[in-house]
């Protein structure tokens, strides 16, 4: 395989909504997470309103390769401040050609911009070439689940 260029990106902005939601259909659907119609879409127009929430980048020359969403958090084991690689979707058509792992150090070098001493990322069971990718990257499996609690919205 030949070097590849480095990946083209951009941040997104609200303009790019309809692009995002239309991949996040599609990687949601591939990888069995359920697109809410309703909070998906306001979620990502709070990542893209406030920069202090993180960034979501497109992937590609004219941005449909693929999307990448990283986000801030904070943990006391991880010693503050991380970054969440919370998405990282590649077309299909986009697939095969070195444009994830360009991804990965996109999102490290980003990571690193904002001063985090971590970048961590969940992957699912049944994704094992994902899984493949991200320890290639140089990712740790910390050997743990992660579970969640879906919260009532307060009124």
């Amino acid at each position: 395989m030949s070097a590849a260029a480095p990946p083209v990106s951009r941040l997104a902005t609200l303009e790019d909504l309809p692009q995002i939601l239309e991949m996040m259909r599609a990687f949601y659907a591939e990888d069995r997470l359920h697109f809410h119609e309703h909070a998906t879409p306001q979620a990502v127009s709070q990542l893209l309103s406030e920069p202090g929430c993180g960034a979501l980048l497109l992937l590609g020359a004219d941005g449909r390769d693929g999307y990448m969403a990283l986000t801030r958090g904070f943990s006391l084991e991880q010693g503050g401040h991380h970054a969440l690689l919370d998405e990282l979707y590649i077309a299909p058509a986009a697939r095969g050609r070195g444009l994830g792992a360009q991804a990965l150090a996109l999102a490290s070098t980003l990571a690193h911009e904002w001063g985090v001493a971590m970048l961590r990322l969940e992957v699912h069971h049944h994704n094992p070439r994902a899984k493949a990718l991200y320890l290639r990257a140089g990712f740790v499996d910390g050997q743990r689940d992660t579970l969640g609690l879906a919260l009532a919205p307060r009124s």
